[in-house]
């Protein structure tokens, strides 16, 4: 598949398939008076999801919530254990969830149309920002978001189209993507053996079955695997098979773990070229570069990193496997490059990627520092 820019009837076919795009239900406990869907389709003409989760009073500051990709809302609901969005309602805060188009909620990962992270900056994310800023006036609005959505955030913001943000929490990497060289050498393998044979990478082997073209990947991703689960293998032990780890396993709750197909969907080949140019550039870079439309996206975020208004708390664990210390490089080359920025690094011992929100223990060890950072710019 050739990864570029989507002709005018590419689009047009986008919108005519996103018409009848039905999200999947978010899994929560909240009461359903809580929980309101807000229609919301970008000026591309795709269907996202933006749900409103409110709490008691009217005047609460807002709080949006941003997933990583093949990810959903749901990874911020979890029933079972006590998350991020029960938290952040207790504490005073009004939820707004984005499912942006690489949402396992919707079929764009694996259906119709590629699009590239520079549609997630310059439509998805603005519009849900437009969209959520009418409905709550003057009131603060914050951000937080985690792996692709923060990498997207941050090429929004350098761009100037989401100023005025009362603060920024980014797990995992913003504007300075550091991958390991093993991971990025597996990524650009994959992109060229694969893209003949499969557009996307799924992560579901019961949907698969075993007499089907996935099953050499799964197999791979099984190699000195501890766990037997084939989900767990290609997302713990290979990263939708880069080679990477996304979460400590003993982080996650039972409940949880056998939730991961449901929490994470398949991955599209046509990202990985963009991918491997930011991991070689260390920085967040526009793929676009014929297509006027995007023109108002700046071609190195960190260049334009001095455009960022809001203050920014960059958050990782520390064994986080896939994006290494981007969060802690991302904040020495801000503070040598843009010292005039307000940037704070946090980082959690014993955590790797995902289980900084889906882990058991998530709420006890990670939520505190995003619930003080928010409280201290409220």
């Amino acid at each position: 598949m050739t990864f570029g820019t989507p002709s005018a009837s590419a689009h047009t076919a986008l919108r005519r398939r996103s018409t009848g795009t039905v999200l999947r239900p978010l899994r929560h406990r909240l009461p359903a008076d809580m929980v309101k869907a807000v229609p919301l389709r970008t000026e591309d003409g795709v269907l996202l999801g933006l749900t409103r989760v409110a709490g008691g009073e009217t005047e609460r500051p807002a709080v949006l919530l941003l997933h990583g990709h093949t990810a959903s809302a749901d990874m911020f609901l979890l029933p079972e254990t006590r998350n991020l969005v029960d938290v952040l309602v207790d504490n005073g805060y009004e939820v707004w969830l984005l499912d942006w188009r690489g949402s396992c909620r919707l079929p764009y990962n694996h259906e119709g149309v590629p699009y590239a992270y520079d549609d997630v900056a310059l439509y998805d994310i603005p519009q849900a920002v437009a969209c959520i800023r009418q409905r709550i006036g003057k009131r603060p609005l914050f951000v937080v978001a985690h792996c692709i959505g923060s990498l997207a955030l941050s090429l929004s913001m350098s761009a100037g189209l989401v100023p005025g943000l009362a603060g920024v929490v980014s797990q995992g990497v913003f504007l300075t993507p550091k991958m390991a060289g093993r991971t990025s050498l597996r990524m650009a393998l994959a992109g060229e053996l694969l893209k003949n044979r499969v557009d996307h990478i799924p992560v579901d082997f019961r949907r698969v079955g075993l007499r089907s073209k996935y099953t050499p990947l799964f197999a791979l991703a099984s190699r000195k695997a501890d766990c037997p689960d084939p989900t767990c293998q290609i997302l713990h032990n290979s990263a939708w098979g880069t080679g990477a780890s996304l979460f400590v396993h003993q982080n996650l709750a039972d409940v949880t773990h056998d939730r991961l197909a449901e929490l994470l969907g398949p991955a599209p080949l046509w990202v990985l070229p963009h991918l491997q140019r930011m991991a070689l550039a260390r920085s967040v870079v526009r793929w676009h570069d014929t297509d006027h439309r995007y023109r108002v996206l700046p071609r190195n975020a960190l260049d334009a990193a001095h455009r960022i208004d809001a203050p920014i708390m960059l958050l990782s664990g520390s064994e986080n496997a896939l994006w290494q210390d981007s969060q802690r490089l991302c904040h020495e080359v801000l503070a040598r490059r843009q010292p005039q920025l307000d940037v704070t690094y946090t980082e959690i011992p014993g955590y790797g990627h995902l289980d900084t929100f889906l882990g058991r223990g998530a709420a006890l060890d990670v939520f505190g520092h995003i619930v003080d950072f928010l409280d201290e710019h409220r």
